[in-house]
């Protein structure tokens, strides 16, 4: 009778192979619990590897060395919003006792690119994906056998593609109630702002436009929209010539971030007149960085620490339980209403 590989011993165990391999080769990923009954399965086969593993000095080893979690992200100079989560990911994880290591990729991918090799090590346990839309770089990443969580994605590749958790800010159905409350002030002349194919995030915020617009049965002029791809270095003159060709001048914009609504707000300043004075402008994220628009204009509430958190919790689940099926989650947050759209209490 041949000896079995590890296909076998997968099947018989129900789970897969890379989950077999680690457990035979001491590598982060599987549980203590999981790592014990695969090499007792294999030895039970006769898998000749498994004869010549201890599994009392794997668990000891393994409780003795550190886990590290990788917090992969990309354009860390460009918001201390990014940062403010990065942090509270290290506060969780330093409480269990796991390394946050700092990995960052580029913004762009160029052809021939490859992952860090900090990213490949045998001694990393898992990674936590945020800030990053390059599909280049986040189908790398999305390919590598160890547990991992990301924070958003790009519409070109969705949950199901990832092979990881997915957590997602819910913008949809908060753009929508934010579109109709400008509308319920009798203004129709409204556009959206927002690179829709940057991020998963961006293309459901527009969405949530388009949702409010057909409720109120008012027709969406895609010329006077600017959902197009927006250069990294570029957003205030793109967004500006764009602005220069409204006429007439919008009664209200209703913006994918913060980020983009500062801009909005520096042209509406620079550019002032009757139209630009009183044009309503809201944003997405209450980013406090861009105090030409923080608390002064409608806005959603995210907050980094609470998404710090469950980022952690998710990566330290998923080391626990790595044959878990992979889950799609969305945080939903509080609308922050600023004049001339307050909500009555």
């Amino acid at each position: 009778m041949s000896r079995p590989n590890m296909q076998q011993i997968a099947d018989a165990m129900s789970t897969s192979r890379i989950t077999v391999w680690k457990a035979l080769n001491n590598r982060p990923g599987v549980s203590k619990e999981l790592r014990k009954k695969i090499i007792e399965k294999s030895q039970e086969m006769g898998y000749q590897k498994a004869m010549y593993v201890n599994s009392d000095l794997e668990k000891t080893t393994q409780e003795q060395t550190p886990k590290t979690i990788a917090a992969v992200i990309s354009r860390p100079e460009s918001s201390i919003f990014w940062m403010q989560i990065i942090h509270q990911i290290a506060k969780e994880l330093s409480k269990q006792g796991i390394n946050l290591l700092y990995t960052y990729l580029p913004t762009y991918y160029k052809e021939g690119s490859n992952l860090p090799t900090t990213l490949t090590e045998p001694n990393l346990s898992g990674m936590i994906i945020l800030n990053v839309y390059s599909v280049e770089f986040l189908q790398k990443l999305s390919q590598l056998p160890i547990p991992k969580v990301f924070l958003d994605t790009v519409p070109t590749l969705p949950f199901d593609k990832l092979n990881g958790d997915l957590l997602m800010i819910e913008g949809r159905s908060k753009v929508c109630d934010i579109t109709l409350s400008i509308i319920d002030k009798g203004i129709k002349d409204i556009v959206f702002v927002g690179d829709i194919d940057y991020a998963q995030t961006n293309t459901d915020r527009f969405l949530g436009f388009k949702d409010a617009m057909s409720m109120r049965n008012i027709k969406i002029n895609k010329e006077r929209c600017l959902t197009d791809h927006i250069g990294l270095n570029t957003h205030y003159e793109e967004i500006s010539k764009f602005l220069d060709k409204l006429n007439p001048f919008p009664e209200a914009i209703v913006c994918a971030s913060d980020y983009i609504a500062h801009f909005i707000k520096r042209y509406c300043m620079e550019n002032e007149n009757e139209k630009t004075k009183n044009v309503i402008i809201t944003g997405f994220d209450n980013n406090k960085e861009y105090v030409n628009v923080a608390e002064s204009i409608t806005t959603v509430n995210v907050q980094t620490d609470t998404l710090g958190k469950r980022l952690a919790n998710k990566i330290l689940f998923r080391l626990k339980n790595t044959d878990a099926s992979y889950e799609l989650s969305y945080v939903s947050s509080e609308i922050l209403y600023c004049e001339p759209l307050l909500k009555d209490d």
